[in-house]
Parts: C-alpha cells; sequence; structure tokens
C-alpha cells in the first residue's frame, strides 16, 4: 500500500514536472518568435547606421579633398602683355575722349580687354605692388570685374581681373549682358556692348586705416580707375561711358560679388559706331 502509493506518488511528481517542462517549453518557443524580429531590426539599424556614417564621411573627404586642391578651382586665364607706350598722346585723349553710348557690332580683341584692365588696375612697380591709379594708403579697395559678352579668343561670361598676375578669373560661365542692362535699368549702352567693365570696392580695406573717411577715398579712388579706362579706350580707338544707375542688390547677383564687395560703377565699352 505504502509502496503502491510511493510509486504513484513518484508518477505523479514525474508527471508534474513532465507538464511544469512541457508548460515552460512553449513559453520559451514564444518568446523566441518574439525577440528574432527584434534583434533583426536591431543589426539591420545598426548595418544601416554605419554605412550612412561610411559614405557621409566619404562625401565629406572628398568634398573637402575638391576644396583643398588647386584644381578645384578654374586655372586663371593669361592676359596679353599691356603696352606702356601708344601712338595717341595723352592731351590728345583728353581732348577727344566722350561718352559713348552705341557700338558697333563687332568683338572687342583681348589685346584691347587686357589694355582696357591694366588702365584700371594694372600694376605698375611690381616690387611695391603700385597701381595705375592712386589709393589712400596704397591699400587698393577696388575689385574690377568684366562682363564678357563678345571678346575674341575669350568665352562669354563674368571674370574677376587679378592685377598681380594680369590674368582673369572665371566667375560666371555665361554671357549676363541681358540680364545687367536690366540691372541698369534697361540703359542701351549696357545692352549693346561686347563688354562692360565694373568697379566694385571693399570699403573696409579702406576703412580700417581711414575710418568714418573711408567713404571719400574710395569713391575717389574708383573716379581715378574710370577716368583711366576712358581715356585709355579713347587712346584705343573705342568707345565707352560710366553708368552709376543701377540696382545695387541686382548686379551683386548678377555678377556673383563677394559678400564683402560694392559696386560702384559699370563701364560698356566697344568699337565705336551704330545708332
Amino acid at each position: 500500500m505504502t509502496s503502491s502509493r510511493l510509486g504513484a506518488s513518484g508518477r505523479g511528481t514525474r508527471s508534474v514536472m513532465r507538464s511544469k517542462a512541457l508548460g515552460r517549453a512553449p513559453a520559451r518557443a514564444h518568446s523566441r518568435t518574439f525577440a528574432r524580429p527584434r534583434v533583426c531590426a536591431l543589426v539591420c539599424a545598426l548595418v544601416c547606421a554605419l554605412v550612412c556614417a561610411l559614405v557621409c564621411t566619404s562625401v565629406l573627404g572628398a568634398n573637402a579633398d575638391r576644396a583643398a586642391s588647386p584644381l578645384a578651382a578654374p586655372t586663371p586665364l593669361a592676359l596679353p602683355a599691356p603696352a606702356t607706350r601708344g601712338t595717341v598722346s595723352v592731351e590728345q585723349a583728353l581732348a577727344t575722349r566722350r561718352s559713348t553710348r552705341a557700338y558697333a557690332a563687332r568683338a572687342l580683341t583681348l589685346a584691347q580687354l587686357s589694355q582696357l584692365l591694366w588702365a584700371a588696375q594694372g600694376i605698375t612697380v611690381p616690387a611695391q605692388g603700385l597701381r595705375t591709379a592712386p589709393s589712400a594708403g596704397a591699400l587698393y579697395p577696388l575689385e574690377v570685374y568684366v562682363a564678357v559678352h563678345e571678346v575674341s579668343g575669350l568665352p562669354a561670361g563674368v571674370y574677376r581681373y587679378l592685377p598681380h598676375t594680369h590674368a582673369l578669373h572665371v566667375v560666371v560661365a555665361h554671357s549676363v549682358r541681358a540680364r545687367l542692362a536690366q540691372d541698369a535699368l534697361a540703359q542701351a549702352a549696357a545692352a549693346r556692348a561686347p563688354a562692360t567693365l565694373v568697379l566694385a570696392a571693399v570699403p573696409a580695406r579702406t576703412r580700417s586705416k581711414y575710418g568714418e573717411r573711408a567713404g571719400r577715398y574710395v569713391a575717389l579712388e574708383a573716379g581715378h580707375a574710370a577716368q583711366n579706362v576712358l581715356l585709355q579706350a579713347t587712346a584705343l580707338g573705342l568707345g565707352a561711358v560710366v553708368i552709376g544707375a543701377f540696382d545695387d542688390a541686382r548686379v551683386r547677383r548678377t555678377l556673383a560679388l563677394r559678400s564683402d564687395e560694392e559696386p560702384l560703377c559699370l563701364l560698356p565699352v566697344g568699337p565705336v559706331g551704330g545708332g
């Protein structure tokens, strides 16, 4: 009787243990069923994050390399050497200079453009960096741009003049003549000229030394440079005119001027003719 009970009790205990074991097994399986998707999602998220990080690092590194590389910026375009002797005297140029707003439908030559840019801000004493126009304190706040529409041997676009190397740096790679003319209140001279020189300034260069009088000195310097261009154009048999009426903000955008530069005047120039 006792033995029978013990046997029954043992079998019962084993049965209960098996039942508990069987009862727990489905629970563990159920837990694993829900855990696997979570683990997979976590792994996928980590992999995606790693891939994104690698891609971003690669792109940023490539951009940094391009920015640091000298090949990232267009190579400056060398201009023909300027002439320092001519056949027209200063007196003749002064006597015959006129504001010219009508131009023949012909291109400027690259040599003519080179001479005009040199007259505006060319270097005359390389050892000291002195230029063709006087500057208060030799601080040279002026920057010269040229909007090229038709110059032989030079693609249309906007260029910044580099006085120290007598070269051009490409700023905009297409003609902006029509847009610049609209910026200048639709003046015909700007709409017809094969090229327009633009005098801009960085007033901070002069202000650093002369304070509140900087504005006066910068304006004087722009006048000196503009007259140089007008007299040089006359000596070359070209016509030119000074334009001061324009929308500053629009000209900045059209020429892609730098944030510290202010446009001061436009100088359309071309072969004399037209109506």
